[in-house]
């Protein structure tokens, strides 16, 4: 028989999980008549599992407690309301996978594959998604004040209403993506691609979209009070009123459509940031390998 200390981080996953599906318990209520019941478990995993493959796994509700799943595989996997605490997901893939309702407290995504994946509604404050590839993934109303896209892929994605209050999308390629209704003031877009992205109706006020592109971007309805707009190219932009762009900085670089002029200003440097979160649980000791709790 394989001692502990040989036997794989995966096999013991197995051999956990297999263990939990054929526990019945009676619970202390119901023991005098006779009638028992599923205990009730909750799937945590801690440790290091880097490169493990866990695609299309029904995971949902699971915990990620300071694990180490980088490079790790999930691809299409039921992760809906997983909590991802202080975890590291660097460059795993996790496309197509259903991350809907999680909660990502002080996890990194950098680098990861997110590409397609359902993440609407997701707590994400400050969390890192730079060079992450999250095109045509749905964050739809998803709080990620602060976050950080940095050389991140968002074509196609939808963060409509989502919170991106002084988020980070510097040198992000958003093509086509859609921020309808977004707040996101104080947001950072420098050097940015946002060719044929929808800015529609969001809240882009003292948000830095220095040196971006927004060819065929939609702004209409968009706030852009105390916004800068230096070297930013809106010559194709669609949907913009000379309003908005007197409530905004731009300097002699600054690109404005046909007609329309801009307010040429020494730019201040105006940054939102998010309210402060509040104190985070205390994460409890991680396993020295992956476990099942119930």
């Amino acid at each position: 028989m394989e001692s502990c200390d040989r036997i794989s981080p995966l096999k013991l996953l197995f051999l956990a999980w297999a263990f939990v599906l054929g526990t019945v318990a009676a619970c202390p209520e119901a023991a005098s008549a006779g009638e028992k019941t599923v205990v009730a478990r909750r799937d945590a995993f801690g440790g290091a599992c880097p490169r493990c493959e866990l695609s299309g796994r029904k995971l949902a509700g699971a915990h990620f407690l300071g694990a180490n799943f980088a490079g790790a595989a999930l691809v299409g996997s039921d992760l809906r309301g997983a909590q991802f605490m202080g975890s590291i997901f660097v460059g795993a893939d996790l496309s197509r996978a259903d991350l809907s309702e999680a909660g990502f407290l002080g996890a990194n995504f950098t680098g990861a594959n997110l590409s397609s994946a359902r993440m609407r509604a997701v707590e994400a404050h400050g969390v890192s998604f730079a060079g992450a590839n999250l095109s045509r993934a749905d964050l739809r109303s998803a709080q990620a004040p602060g976050a950080d896209f940095s050389g991140s892929s968002l074509q196609g994605a939808s963060l409509r209403t989502a919170d991106l209050t002084a988020s980070i999308f510097r040198h992000t390629d958003a093509r086509g993506a859609d921020f309808r209704s977004a707040e996101m003031r104080g947001a950072v877009l420098s050097a940015g691609r946002f060719d044929k992205a929808s800015f529609r109706d969001a809240e882009l006020d003292g948000a830095i979209l220095a040196g971006a592109s927004f060819d065929e971007a939609d702004f209409k309805g968009a706030s852009l009070d105390h916004a800068i707009l230096a070297g930013a190219d809106l010559s194709h932009a669609r949907g913009l009123e000379q309003a908005q762009l007197d409530g905004a900085c731009s300097d002699g670089r600054t690109r404005a459509p046909p007609g329309l002029t801009v307010k040429l200003c020494a730019a201040r440097l105006l940054v939102h940031t998010p309210p402060p979160l509040p104190p985070a649980p205390p994460i409890p000791a991680a396993p020295r390998f992956l476990a099942w709790e119930w």
